[in-house]
Formats: C-alpha cells, sequence, structure tokens
C-alpha cells in the first residue's frame, strides 16, 4: 500500500509545465508518480482567474499544513496517560479513567 505523500514545490511546476502544453489531468499525473485525484484536487484548490499559479500554491499548501495540524490530545492527557502506563495499568483502565474524568479529547492548545 503506498503512502500518503504532499506535492513537492517541483511537482508543483511541473503541474504547471504539463498544463501549459495541454497534458491531460490523468497523463500528468502518471508522469509524476501520483493518483489522478491528487492532481484534479490540486488544480481545484490552486487555480484562480490567473490560472494555476505553483508558487502560489505551495505557500497555500504549507499555510493549510500548519493551521489544520492540531493535536486531539492534551499534552495533560498525555502526561495523564504516561504516567499510568508506568504505574502498569492497562490501557483500557486509561481509557476508563479518562472516560470517568471526561478529559479524553481535550480542546486545549
Amino acid at each position: 500500500m503506498a503512502t500518503y505523500q504532499q506535492l513537492t514545490q517541483a511537482q508543483r511546476y511541473q503541474i504547471k509545465a504539463y498544463l501549459s502544453i495541454g497534458t491531460q489531468k490523468s497523463d500528468i499525473a502518471k508522469k509524476l508518480g501520483v493518483h489522478k485525484s491528487t492532481i484534479s484536487r490540486e488544480l481545484q484548490r490552486n487555480t484562480g482567474q490567473r490560472g494555476y499559479r505553483p508558487k502560489q500554491a505551495h505557500e497555500k499548501a504549507l499555510g493549510r499544513r500548519t493551521t489544520k495540524a492540531q493535536a486531539r490530545i492534551s499534552p495533560t492527557t498525555w502526561g495523564l496517560v504516561e504516567a499510568k502506563l508506568g504505574e502498569d495499568w492497562s490501557p483500557e483502565q486509561i481509557a476508563g479513567r479518562l472516560k470517568r474524568k471526561a478529559v479524553y479529547v481535550s480542546h486545549e492548545p
């Protein structure tokens, strides 16, 4: 099974070059070694009135990467989990304790 990798800046410039010579999206995907839906999503997200702009697309992607990456479990909760594992608690016991204390999923930054 293939692993997920985001497009690189070089790949974005290649997409622009292929588009400028009229290459089909599926052919671009084959040449870059990515799924055709990756190319479709890339173009859908990053094509504006002035067309596809690879530098701007890459900057937007980096911005989305940093704003979307948020921990779902707070550091406080992880500390409790590690402490209980150190006391030889089972994962089931820890999960039960966290559910009772309602700290399992925290929205702390």
